[in-house]
């Protein structure tokens, strides 16, 4: 037992990574806090929808991360005693041209091939999803294991059994100010009186890199902001989420056809349904540090998008709009990763749009990193810290 305020790890920041971080370490038997600036899943976790996809994934390493997360979702589905609204009813992406029909074809082909419950749908089966769907959409593609929740519930839930069971400590209202290291030890400045650690762990999201700084830790993370609109309860539009193909060229960077206005937001239709038959209707990628403003011009975009797919939506209620700071990398994968300069210091951050879908398989990883295992759910290699140093994306 150690003395109080001193513990084994000390996991930064409340959102999806943290909370899974903090659930896995302490279920591996370390002593550990998580501590959080404000309450529990109240930044980028509650401004966001709650898509486990690996429909909008990358075929390859990020597809593979992407499926042992919805594993491992699956698992907690089971072994928590909260629920967190779990539906398993798979996602598509639908075409806009039959130039995306055919790059949909071809991107299930090379899904199917790694093993990937991958499907093409035709046009007929699109309007068997949604009677509210264009009649012109050429078709899409779906993916069988993909599966939305309630993020902020589903933070609750990890911290209510890694409490419970595991005694996990968590300290809220409590920004970090400062962190020293000395002795091989971490004394980290809360707001809320002091923790000491022996080991750290940086999952603040688009704030990790302040808690770098701190120690002289440059982490190349940018926050990207998003807008996200909520429709009201008028008809059921789908029973599960639904992305354009387009969302792909956005979030990779890829050349796409689409009109100026729509290309400027980066604007893509996202629609995910509720438990409750509400909607969150997306989505929007913008540069502009951290003002958390709505731009009304964006909403336009955002909504004129959403009628391109659901042209019968032109009155539906739209009861209100917010945004949220996704934590962008050059290279679109999360650090997860030991930082070699500062031995106990690790970095589980940069995963913008991905941090629902990939919160489990990081916080599984980083456990095993923590602990020093030689064998890890998911390769470490394309995860770590020092890979931009490397390429010199940020020299």
């Amino acid at each position: 037992m150690m003395p109080a305020n001193h513990f084994e790890v000390a996991v930064i920041g409340g959102g999806i990574v943290g909370c899974a971080a903090a659930y896995y370490l302490a279920e591996s038997g370390l002593e550990c806090i998580l501590i959080e600036k404000n309450d529990i899943a109240s930044g980028t976790s509650s401004r966001c929808d709650g898509n486990v996809t690996i429909v909008d994934k990358d075929p390859g390493f990020d597809s593979h991360m992407s499926l042992v997360s919805q594993q491992l979702i699956e698992e907690l589905y089971e072994k928590l005693d909260r629920p967190f609204e779990y539906r398993k009813l798979g996602s598509i992406l639908v075409c806009d041209n039959d130039e995306e029909m055919q790059a949909a074809v071809d991107w299930v082909k090379t899904q199917r091939e790694a093993g990937l419950k991958f499907n093409v749908l035709d046009q007929q089966d699109i309007r068997k999803e949604s009677p509210f769907f264009a009649d012109d959409i050429p078709g899409g593609l779906e993916c069988e294991t993909d599966s939305l929740i309630n993020p902020y519930l589903f933070c609750y839930s990890l911290i209510d059994k890694a409490q419970s069971a595991y005694g996990l400590t968590v300290k809220t209202q409590a920004e970090v100010k400062n962190i020293v290291k000395s002795d091989g030890d971490f004394t980290i400045h809360t707001a809320n009186g002091d923790v000491h650690a022996k080991k750290v762990v940086n999952a603040a999201g688009v704030w990790a890199p302040f808690i770098g700084k701190m120690l002289g830790v440059d982490i190349p993370i940018t926050p990207r902001k998003g807008h996200i609109l909520v429709g009201a309860r008028q008809h059921p539009v789908m029973m599960r989420n639904v992305m354009e193909f387009g969302y792909l060229m956005n979030k990779f960077g890829r050349e796409r056809i689409a009109d100026e206005r729509t290309a400027k937001h980066g604007v893509a239709l996202v629609l995910e349904p509720t438990e409750s038959q509400n909607f969150l209707l997306g989505s929007s990628r913008q540069f502009v540090g951290y003002d958390p403003t709505i731009d009304i011009r964006v909403v336009e975009t955002m909504a004129r998008r959403a009628l391109r797919f659901f042209p019968k939506m032109d009155d539906f209620k739209i009861i209100r709009a917010y945004t949220g700071f996704r934590p962008y990398t050059e290279d679109h994968l999360p650090i997860v990763s030991a930082v070699e300069e500062i031995p106990g210091f690790y970095i589980a951050a940069g995963h913008e749009g991905d941090g629902i879908s990939l919160a489990t398989g990081t916080g599984k990883l980083m456990e095993e990193i923590v602990n020093g295992k030689s064998e890890t759910i998911i390769p470490t290699e394309p995860l770590r810290y020092d890979r931009f140093k490397k390429s010199e994306v940020f020299a």
